[in-house]
């Protein structure tokens, strides 16, 4: 799995345990919902401010780790 899958996977997750619809997501961080659905299927390379508004819209924060704490 590469990073843009392994990230967009994360996201559906985080989604999904907050109840929330790819719709909802993209009315909370203001994005078209293709675009979220693109980042969950790791077809977009999302940057780091399309990041942070899909973190801040599920009550997150975008952590840089080491590997080795990779979940």
């Amino acid at each position: 799995m590469n990073n843009k899958e392994r990230i967009g996977k994360r996201i559906k997750e985080l989604r999904a345990e907050k109840g929330m619809t790819q719709r909802d997501l993209a009315l909370a961080s203001k994005m078209a919902n293709s675009k979220i659905a693109n980042i969950e299927l790791g077809k977009y390379s999302a940057g780091l401010d399309v990041l942070s508004r899909i973190a801040e819209a599920l009550g997150c924060r975008v952590i840089i780790a080491d590997k080795k704490r990779e979940v």
